[in-house]
């Protein structure tokens, strides 16, 4: 696990994971706003955000660099095509801890 000291803020501070509350894809959203940064470039995204810290569990820490590097769209249409394409790739290369995920994904 990396250190609070190798991230541009805490991972679990206000700009981070805020106090812990929010992990992994929650992070990520609330980065964006729904009305007003669609379309949405995935290059615009990393450069905006790319060294951000976000907590995958409470022993994982990921940039979202990190992330995105398995992300294969180059654009976003709307905030539902953001969250879609996130939550299948975090589910898909490990950065999904939430357990029963599968429940809520069609087969």
């Amino acid at each position: 696990m990396s250190d609070a000291d190798d991230w541009p803020h805490d991972p679990d501070g206000e700009e981070g994971s805020e106090g812990r509350r929010k992990y992994g894809h929650a992070v990520l959203a609330k980065k964006i706003d729904e009305d007003e940064d669609f379309p949405l470039t995935a290059e615009e995204y990393v450069a905006d955000y790319g060294d951000h810290p976000v907590r995958i569990s409470y022993e994982q820490v990921a940039s979202v660099e990190e992330i995105f590097e398995h992300v294969e769209k180059e654009e976003f249409a709307d905030f539902v095509e953001f969250h879609e394409t996130l939550g299948e790739v975090m589910r898909e290369h490990g950065y999904w801890f939430y357990e029963g995920a599968e429940q809520f994904v069609d087969a």
